[in-house]
């Protein structure tokens, strides 16, 4: 029987291996292999007896069944009989060679097959290929591939047999015709020999240890006669390419007078093919061979073949090399290795033949024999040991060769040598240099590296790259090299072409010296007697110290030349050892605590300088230093194209000479300086002026006298040129030396002792910076117009007035050239472009200007108007700031500029720090703020807050006075807060603040003093960046009544007066703001301004004329208001009978109503009564046979619903909306219910299509949708702002506007309502309950709707509803609208989440309810059910266990047909409900209901692969449930691990997990698992039938065997047939997979 059903089981499967789909095919292979794990002999006797029963079945099925059938041999080969082999054998031999002609998948299978089984069945196999291969017939090709095959599968049973072979095959390969078979037979020999060698190798392993070479040299040179001396001038490219593979391992087993007898015709054979193939691998492969073969014998006839060799390699490895291709790569090793051959047999032909290649300069020539050379450097040192001097002189051209990939090469050569010794012998030192030179190389910054240094085409930085760990490698891993490199590589410190070495340069040595400190070499390192190359002390320490001013250029050079420092401390000085331990490790540390965009570059060089005054001053030797200042100076040309190395260089020769006690040599630097400084570059005049700074800290009479004599010099008029003979300087080269030289006195006075500077200020440093900046024409003095020696003075003047103010005594200092001083600058400033801001000019000359105001004598009034108004004249006008290239660095010049505008300013104010000066200051910025570009009024308003901000912060009150313009004030700035600048409107707020403060501050407050009132506009601030019309002006608003609590009485009508003017300003937010914060004043102070009312009044009827501006409109309102207190009705009835829609004039009349609370309650009621007087709408058919009736909204109702809109939109109407808030509510929420849907009448949707005419409508005319705004508009004025937030947030608004969304809408509104409006509820729902007879089912739906959300809350608990709504939504069970009996159903439900503690009490109520609507069959699409099923899932949790005894089982039963239900919802519900009835009854299962879980439990696995995420997530939930009711802690324990919420869920391994378990503790229910299964083999979703044979394949993967009764074998093999034609791939590999597994029950 088991033989039948794995036969069975075999063909069903191998007849779905036609499946067109790959992945079928795979997975039904895969399903063989399993069946064969199981019963191997019988699955290989079906596949046998399939394949002979099917000799048309096509060739690429019959390789899959044989690719099976070779898996399950190689499995369990162990376990096969001899009479199954054979069997094999025989099969796979015939598939083998079924067709003469070659069909390589098919046949190769079964050689694989026969290949598998010759792994243990040598013998037969042997015995059947054999009778294959008769002697004197050509054999097929794929038997003699399977014996090389076999020769490789099993080497020591295969070569007993080769004699007879090769005795067979030699007579044949005469024969062989075609070139297949000639290449097999190629093959086939190559096999034989390397299985031979292998087996010669091995003979102490091998069962015939008594095999020798011999046994075969003469097949083998049979062989090798008709391959080499026929078959190899074949012209069929593979066919040759085959030889040459055989030749190889075939020349190791010829004669060895063969081999030598055969080499002069072999070797020029073999290079010949070179020329006939591109991939040359195979032939340098087997070349290789022969020459391992030749040398082996000691050949002498190589050595005539030599040249030829050599030639044929050299040209093999200097061709191109693909990186991407393997064969191309390994060709060179290839030829590599036959170098390697040559180079130990014949050294001195060989490097005879190669040195000279290097003098070429063909790149790839060079390339490929520097790689040989390397090569060979590293293979064959013995033999080139002697041969060193040669190959270093050989290196000579290479050297100077440019090319990248030479140079590359040439670097890899020199790290051979380096480990082999070639670097010590003369010349080598030249090669250390070269190293060195590559780490020089300028990196290619605009063309990043993008290839490793193994790339075929290098750049320079690939190139630099490898130098640079050639000569870290060489210094830390050859240590036969430390005598070579240390100090020699000292010598490359200084030289600046080697600069970008630095970094490996100084890593290199330091670890060098460490090595010889720890060796314990004397304590000076470097042997300044034995080499006079080497740089000097100071010339290291100059040179790393100024490269360490820009720390992370090359390679982080910084850190490397400082540890370099610190480890040649004691060559530098015996003294500085302590010193610099201690400094240098900081130095260190504070590099790696910053990266290059984080350093400020003049906090690291203040450091740097700080280190050489700290190390100068440990030396403390004038010798020692002036040599060091010498070399500094010495240095200064090399660092031309690093300027600011340069600048650092001058700073250090500044400190340098300040630390020196010899005047003469700080003169003479000086004046050397002088003469040799580039003045041309701005970084040159620079670090010269800083130098001479640094250096008039200790030297101030030397530095000024040194100055002043370089002037009376030749020099200065005259240049150093070539051969150092003087020329005079053009005009242009003057006026640098002068910049530079005004720059000197600045720094001077900037640097010098505060004490010694005054004296000096004005007789010496101020007299000389004018002297050099005007020249004189004709005695005039003219004044340059040079921009760099303009910018040179206003910066100097800054240094000099910063001076003298830090001064001690510049309180009492008289300075008489400020007014003076103060004019330059002024001429300065306005001379300066208006259109742009291209230099610091302003910046620096307005902060010269901020240091002089301070100084006495104080300026004249007209100066200081003069200095003001220019200053913002220049600044303010400027044009606003653009995005664009350099707009980082033009940004920043225009704050800096901007700020010391507001320095200059406020150091102005504060020389009169009064109300008047304050007003004086702002008049002047009055015009810039009320100026129509708003980039000045940002401007002006931002300095006018700086300007307040100071006064404010410096305010002393001696007695109490009063801020008499605080009003004029507050009116120039407040309207600005509506500014259409975002900046300039929190500005003016922050104007406004400072303005309360300093009131206060007059009134006697502290400073500290804060007031809850003012600091409310900091708050008020932030909002006004919105750009929000509405929110800006509601701003406006709070801040005129913050305003009107803080101004004085006295100052009211000064402000009114300035806001009234302020209507007139061009910027209409403005003007409407100054409108709004009029209404407010006039509003919180009206009671104040009785006297001047008539005033008042005059000015607005003057400003406020024209329509539409607000006065004119609230005139409107307040006539119809009187109007409206005598004639309520008639008004309302007259306004109704407006045309819809209303026009804006009619709205605003409207609106106008809703001023005093009674008359707007009676407005109200009176619309209300209107609105519910009228049907809603009228049912007419448009078309005779129309089958729907269209709705036609009635006027009446239209327009009072209109009318309630416009009134409850005014803010004044709230009060009257919370008195009627119950009639409102419930009457705008029906009217939205009978609105949905309906049309306007025809008149009034012509009248909207036409267009409104010349006066527009407030709104559209769109009924629901201004039902919906209504409710909005009465709960923002009842005070129920966060129900409309709520539902604003949510979308509810729009939900209620939908048909489709209504229901959600209303309950959206109910909760809202609940959360934030509960008190108002009770009055709400008796308004509402009155209306549940209501003829229309629109209106019933949202009223119940409304009332089932309201019961999710527990609010309707708080207020004792609970009951009255219970009772009214059961009365509602039998309404004849479906819609609403599922909202009962749904509100019931819901009782129970919003008050769960009284459920107990109404259980059985609420659980005869749901099991009503559980069998409701009105409703054909089952939504009724659906919440029936939603609701007890809730209820279940909250009964008790004797109240659901009885239905338990009843609903489980109810539920099972929904488990499959088209609809998604229903299935979710259905699994949710059925996962809450299992959690309902843990531990207290009975087991009627234990049945319907396992019952259960196939459906909610299946569904796992469920399309809807939804129903998986509910199937995943009822699992977790069922769990604990089936008593198995282990399938319970899986169910929790794989479906916890939050895991991703591998339904395989799940499934695969919960089978085991079932299997385990449920045995008997596989039948019904499996029955059940079979069911859902004809779902409509994919995933689930997938799913089904899966399931079926892991049950039956973990049954026992004793369950096999409960499997119908028959049945599920037959429906696993079937599935396997399913249109889904996946369905039929799934069940393929499955007919494998159900060998278990065979």
């Amino acid at each position: 029987m088991a033989k039948v059903y794995v036969k069975k089981l075999s063909a069903t499967l191998m007849d779905a291996i036609t499946d067109k789909d790959p992945l079928v095919q795979e997975q039904v292979y895969s399903a063989l292999c399993v069946l064969g794990e199981s019963q191997p002999e019988q699955t290989l006797n079906a596949c046998q007896e399939h394949l002979r029963q099917h000799e048309k079945l096509a060739h690429p099925h019959r390789t899959m069944i044989l690719k099976a059938m070779e898996a399950v041999v190689s499995s369990h080969l162990s376990r096969l009989d001899q009479s199954t082999a054979k069997a094999v054998i025989l099969l796979a031999s015939s598939e083998m060679t079924k067709v003469k002609e070659l069909v390589s998948d098919w046949q190769q299978a079964a050689s694989s097959v026969l290949v598998a089984v010759g792994r243990r069945f040598i013998n037969e196999v042997m015995e059947e290929l054999l009778g294959k291969f008769v002697p004197g017939v050509l054999p097929h090709c794929i038997v003699v591939q399977t014996f090389a095959s076999l020769s490789v599968a099993n080497v020591f049973g295969t070569v007993p047999f080769l004699t007879s072979i090769l005795s067979t095959m030699l007579p044949m390969l005469g024969l062989a015709k075609n070139d297949t078979l000639k290449a097999v037979f190629c093959c086939a020999l190559q096999r034989f020999s390397e299985s031979t060698l292998e087996y010669l190798a091995n003979l102490d392993q091998a069962p015939d240890p008594t095999v020798r070479r011999d046994a075969f040299s003469s097949d083998i040179f049979s062989a090798y006669e008709v391959l080499f001396t026929r078959w190899l001038q074949s012209r069929e490219a593979k066919l040759r390419l085959a030889v040459v593979q055989a030749l190889g391992p075939m020349s190791h087993l010829l004669p060895n007078e063969k081999l030598e007898e055969q080499l002069p015709k072999l070797i020029p054979g073999i290079l010949s093919l070179y020329k006939k193939h591109s991939e040359a691998f195979h032939v340098s492969k087997s070349l290789g061979q022969i020459l391992e073969a030749s040398v082996s014998v000691g050949s002498r006839t190589l050595e005539i073949q030599l040249d030829a060799l050599l030639a044929a390699l050299h040209a093999q490895i200097c061709m191109p090399v693909e990186l991407s291709s393997p064969l191309v790569v390994n060709n060179q090793k290839e030829v590599l290795r036959c170098f390697t051959v040559l180079a130990c047999c014949s050294p001195d032909r060989l490097l005879a033949f190669l040195l000279p290649k290097l003098d070429t300069s063909h790149e790839r020539v060079r390339v490929g024999t520097l790689q040989v050379v390397r090569h060979v450097i590293n293979s064959a040192a013995t033999q080139m040991e002697a041969k060193k001097p040669f190959i270093l002189s050989s290196m000579r051209l290479p050297l100077l060769d440019t090319n990248n990939k030479v140079k590359r090469a040439v670097v890899q050569v020199i790290s051979a040598m380096a480990h082999h010794g070639y670097l010590e012998q003369p010349g080598g030192r030249a090669m250390v240099e070269y190293i060195v030179q590559q780490c020089a190389l300028v990196p290619e910054l605009e063309q990043p590296e993008k290839m490793g240094p193994d790339s075929e085409d290098p750049n320079t930085d690939s190139v630099r790259s490898i130098s640079v760990s050639t000569l870290f490698l060489i210094s830390a891993t050859v240590d036969r090299m430390d005598d070579v490199l240390w100090p020699y590589l000292l010598e490359f410190l200084t030289p600046v072409q080697f600069t970008q070495a630095l970094s490996p340069l100084c890593r290199s040595l330091v670890h060098l010296a460490l090595k010889r400190q720890e060796a314990g070499t004397d304590a000076f390192l470097i042997p300044y007697d034995s080499n006079v190359n080497l740089p000097s002390p100071y010339a290291i320490t100059t040179r790393l110290l100024v490269v360490s001013a820009s720390p992370y250029l090359g390679d982080g050079r910084g850190a490397a030349s400082l540890r370099l420092l610190s480890v040649l401390h004691h060559d530098i000085h015996p003294s500085l050892g302590q010193c610099w331990g201690t400094a240098i490790r900081l130095l260190v540390e504070h590099l790696d605590e910053h990266t290059k965009e984080t350093l400020s570059q003049k906090e690291w060089e203040e450091k740097l300088l700080m280190f050489l005054r700290d190390t100068l001053a440990v030396i403390s030797d004038n010798t020692w230093i002036c040599q060091l200042s010498l070399e500094m100076c010495k240095q200064l040309p090399c660092y031309n194209a690093a300027p600011q190395e340069k600048t650092f260089l001058y700073k250090c020769i500044g400190s340098t000479l300040g630390a020196t006690s010899s005047k003469d040599v700080v003169r003479k630097h000086l004046q050397e300086l002088l003469e040799t400084a580039r003045f041309q570059e701005e970084t040159e005049r620079e670090g010269l002026a800083s130098c001479f700074g640094i250096c008039a800290i200790s030297h101030l009479d030397d530095t000024l006298a040194q100055l002043t004599d370089f002037v009376k010099s030749d020099t200065f008029r005259k240049s150093i040129g070539i051969f150092s003979i003087f020329k005079d300087r053009n005009e242009s080269e003057v006026e640098k030396v002068k910049s530079a030289l005004i720059l000197c006195y600045g720094h001077v006075a900037a640097q010098a002792p505060r004490e010694l500077v005054l004296a000096r200020v004005e007789s010496d440093i101020l007299r000389n910076i004018f002297q050099y900046f005007y020249t004189k024409v004709l005695g005039i003095k003219v004044e340059t117009k040079d921009p760099t020696l303009k910018l040179c003075l206003v910066q100097s003047v800054c240094m000099v007035s910063q001076a003298v103010c830090s001064s001690p005594q510049a309180s009492t200092f008289h300075f008489a050239q400020k007014a003076e001083l103060m004019a330059r600058m002024m001429e300065l400033i306005r001379a300066e472009p208006l259109d742009s801001l291209r230099t610091p000019l302003r910046k620096k000359a307005m902060a010269a200007c901020t240091y002089l105001v301070s100084l006495e004598p104080a300026l004249e009034e007209q100066m200081r108007a003069d200095v003001v108004h220019s200053c913002l004249h220049s600044v303010l006008a400027l044009p606003p700031e653009h995005d664009g290239e350099g707009s980082s660095s033009q940004e920043s010049l225009h704050l800096d500029t901007v700020r010391s505008l507001e320095d200059l300013l406020t150091g102005l104010l504060h020389r009169n720090m009064t109300p008047q000066g304050l007003q004086v200051m702002v008049e002047h910025l009055v015009p810039w703020i009320k100026s129509p570009r708003g980039h000045e009024r940002e401007r002006a308003l931002g300095l006018s807050a700086s300007l307040l901000h100071y006064f404010l912060e410096h305010l002393h009150v001696s007695a109490l006075v009063p801020f008499h313009n605080l009003g004029l004030l507050v009116g120039l700035f407040s309207p600005r807060c509506a500014d259409m600048w975002p900046t300039t409107r929190q500005e003016a707020v922050g104007c406004v603040h400072s303005l309360l403060y300093l009131q206060l501050g007059y009134e006697g407050f502290a400073r500290d003093y804060r007031d809850d009132v003012a600091e409310r506009l900091l708050t008020l601030r932030d909002g006004l960046a919105h750009p929000d019309p509405t929110i800006l002006f509601h701003t406006c608003h709070s801040i005129g009544q913050i305003i009107g609590k803080r101004l004085p009485p006295d100052q009211l009508i000064g402000l009114l007066l300035t806001l009234f003017e302020g209507l007139e300003d061009p910027d209409k937010n403005c003007s409407r703001a100054a409108a709004v914060m009029i209404s407010c004043l006039l509003k919180e102070r009206g009671p104040l301004l009785l006297e001047k009312v008539p005033e008042i009044m005059n000015v607005l009827r003057s400003k406020l004329q024209e329509p539409p501006e607000e006065h004119v409109l609230r005139t409107a309102q307040h006539s119809v208001y009187l109007l409206a207190s005598q004639h309520c009705a008639a008004v309302v009835a007259s306004l109704l009978g407006s045309p819809l829609p209303f026009d804006s004039h009619t709205c605003t009349l409207w609106r106008a109503l809703a001023v005093a609370p009674s008359l707007t309650a009676q407005v109200l009621g009176l619309l209300l009564e209107k609105m519910g007087r009228d049907i809603p709408f009228k049912e007419s058919r448009p078309f005779l046979l129309s089958s729907t009736p269209e709705r036609v909204a009635t006027v009446l109702p239209l327009a009072a619903t209109c009318a309630l809109l416009e009134v409850m939109s005014a803010p004044a109407s709230g009060p009257a909306v919370l008195e009627l808030y119950p009639e409102l509510f419930a009457a705008l929420l029906l009217r939205i219910g009978c609105s949905m849907g309906i049309q306007l009448p025809r008149n009034l949707q012509a009248k909207e299509r036409r267009g409104p005419g010349s006066t527009a409508p407030a709104r559209a005319l769109e009924p629901c949708s201004l039902a919906v705004d209504a409710l909005q508009t009465m709960l923002r004025r009842a005070g129920s702002e966060d129900v409309v937030q709520l539902m604003g947030q949510e979308g509810g608004w729009e939900l209620l506007r939908t048909s489709e969304g209504h229901e959600e809408g209303v309950a959206q509104l109910a909760s809202a309502m609940a959360k934030h409006a509960g008190p108002r509820l009770p009055l709400v729902m008796r308004t509402l309950v009155s209306t549940q007879n209501n003829i229309y089912e629109a209106q019933r739906v949202t009223s119940t709707a409304f009332f089932a959300e309201l019961l999710c809350s527990n609010v309707v608990n708080d207020l004792l509803l609970l009951e009255s709504l219970l009772d009214h939504l059961t009365a509602r069970q039998k309404d004849t609208s479906a819609r609403v009996r599922r909202l009962v159903l749904r509100g019931l439900a819901n009782a129970m989440a919003g008050s769960p503690d009284q459920v107990r009490t109404h259980g059985l109520r609420l659980l005869t309810a749901m099991l009503g609507g559980l069998d409701d069959t009105d409703e054909p699409h089952g939504l009724v059910a659906l919440e029936a099923m939603e609701g007890l899932a809730r209820l279940l949790a909250l009964l008790e266990p004797t109240e659901l005894h009885s239905v338990l089982l009843h609903v489980a039963i109810r539920v099972r047909p929904f488990f499959d239900s088209e609809k998604t919802e229903l299935r979710r519900a259905s699994f949710s409900l059925f996962g809450h009835l299992n959690q309902a009854c843990h531990g207290n299962c009975e087991d009627a209901f234990l049945e319907q879980t396992l019952s259960g439990l196939t459906p909610l696995l299946l569904h796992l692969q469920d399309p809807q995420a939804r129903v998986v997530s509910a199937c995943r939930f009822a699992l977790c449930m069922c769990g604990p009711n089936l008593e198995c802690e282990e399938l319970a324990a899986a169910f929790q691990k794989h479906l916890q919420e939050g895991r991703i869920l591998h339904v395989g391994e799940f499934l695969n997990a919960a089978s085991k378990c079932l299997m385990h503790h449920f045995p008997d229910v596989l039948g019904r698992l499996l029955s059940t299964s079979l069911f859902y083999f004809k779902s409509s979703w994919e995933g689930v039938r997938a799913a089904a044979p899966m399931l079926i394949g892991f049950l039956v993967l973990h049954a026992e065997p004793e369950q096999a009764p409960q499997v119908d074998l028959e049945q599920l093999i037959a429906a696993l047939q079937l599935l396997l034609k399913d249109p889904a791939p996946m369905v039929r590999m799934r069940a393929a997979e499955t007919l494998g597994r159900l060998v278990k029950f065979v």
